[in-house]
């Protein structure tokens, strides 16, 4: 009785409701942020490459 009693209790409580809202949203801000330096280190990528290319070729 005291089981059942404790798990409805449980059940209606939303304290913990607002913490999980906040780690979803820090969730997506991290994926955002993990997005746009993946962007910025591939056309950090091109730029280091074709500065390479060019030197080489002035170099031959």
């Amino acid at each position: 009785m005291a089981l059942s009693q404790f798990l409805t209790e449980l059940g209606k409580d939303n304290s913990g409701a607002t913490a999980v809202e906040y780690g979803l949203i820090v969730s997506l801000v991290v994926i955002a942020c993990i997005s746009a330096m993946s962007s910025v280190a591939d056309e950090k990528y091109g730029l280091w490459a074709t500065v390479s290319d060019k030197t080489t070729a002035v170099m031959q």
